[in-house]
């Protein structure tokens, strides 16, 4: 068994295992080919809608308060709108694989991790189903070790990018000797109602968008690209929020459940959580010098702001990836994780955090050092 000593993280001690060290080698991300400003799209929903849209400037102003500058598609956007859902759900497996495969031959090449290090592969999303799952078909096509373990997670939404760095940092720990290896997919353009007006369709048909990301968690024993080490983890559920976020599933696909309380839950309870995650590792806020947060849109990025108390820039790595590729679930937080990691790399030593939340309505929190 290891030997139980102090590590010392700048001038705070925490207690743990030398082999419980988990790091972040790598995050990498991938985009389909087809990308469209804003406007090109509103027209586009104009002329779908036609006159079943009483008024268009309601859907230029939703669109507009995004504050999204274009999103990346998974398909032309001529391809639009699909027959029906099983055209849209094989459409998400053939974009999936493309973009996955992408995403894991880059996290491969930065993190300088072989793929027979890899004992434990997570897939998340929540735009789309398979069985095989997406992780099985990537092994199959890019001749994986088939003594990988795979974890498909469904569900998660919004949240499932973070939580999946936490489940992966788990499994590091429990086999110090192994990487695990998260992707994300997310074709939020697949799952849009065409025949939905209701304004929680209206928000998404402007904000959502679509890619891919993986990262390359590695355990204390792994030789690999030097990335922030994952402290600590929380998951933070929020009971009798169902109707916050999430799906109605019905013969089209997946409806949207978009409620206005979002923000509000954010602020709720967004800052007394991170607050007291923090004080559990003899820390504060202001010992916090990076924030990796995702793009839920502006209200929400708005409203964390205000329940963490930051300063004009502390987000502006979130407010980027916003503007350029909108909200892509699960997959946002970790776009932010690989610019700040590449562009605005925080001080060696110092303190971060990465969050997400989700459908449920629920948050993840990870506490990094850098």
């Amino acid at each position: 068994m290891a030997q139980v000593h102090k590590a010392y993280y700048g001038d705070n001690e925490v207690f743990g295992y030398a082999a419980y060290r988990m790091r972040i080698a790598a995050a990498s991300t991938a985009l389909p080919r087809h990308y469209y400003p804003q406007r090109t799209l509103i027209n586009a929903f104009k002329k779908h809608w036609g006159r079943r849209l009483d008024r268009f400037d309601v859907l230029e102003r939703l669109h507009a308060a995004t504050k999204v500058d274009g999103r990346y598609l998974a398909m032309p956007i001529e391809g639009y709108p699909l027959a029906n859902w099983g055209e849209a759900n094989n459409r998400w497996i053939e974009v999936s694989l493309e973009l996955g495969e992408q995403a894991i031959c880059r996290v491969l090449q930065q993190s300088g991790v072989t793929a027979d290090q890899i004992g434990a592969f997570f897939f998340v999303s929540i735009t789309g189903i398979a069985s095989p799952s997406i992780e099985a078909r990537l092994m199959n096509r890019m001749r994986l070790s088939p003594r990988m373990k795979r974890i498909p997670i469904f569900g998660l939404g919004c949240v499932a990018g973070a939580a999946g760095i936490a489940r992966a940092a788990d499994y590091v720990k429990g086999f110090p000797d192994q990487a695990a290896l998260l992707l994300s997919v997310e074709l939020c353009s697949l799952t849009i109602q065409q025949d939905d007006l209701s304004t929680a369709n209206l928000i998404s048909s402007g904000l959502f968008g679509d890619g891919a990301a993986a990262v390359m968690v590695t355990g204390a024993e792994v030789a690999a690209a030097e990335g922030p080490t994952v402290v600590a983890t929380r998951s933070i559920f929020y009971p009798e929020t169902e109707y916050v976020m999430g799906w109605d599933i019905s013969h089209t696909g997946f409806r949207i459940v978009l409620s206005r309380d979002v923000p509000d839950v954010v602020e709720k309870n967004l800052g007394r959580d991170v607050d007291e995650f923090l004080d559990d590792h003899q820390l504060s806020r202001c010992d916090v010098e990076s924030w990796v947060i995702h793009t839920g849109g502006p209200k929400v990025l708005e409203a964390t702001e205000a329940a963490l108390g930051l300063k004009a820039g502390e987000l502006e790595v979130s407010w980027q990836c916003l503007r350029r590729t909108g909200n892509l679930s699960s997959a946002s937080v970790l776009f932010v994780l690989e610019q700040v990691m590449k562009t605005k790399r925080p001080r060696a030593g110092s303190w971060g955090i990465l969050a997400a939340m989700g459908p449920a309505f629920c948050s993840e929190l990870i506490l990094l050092k850098w």
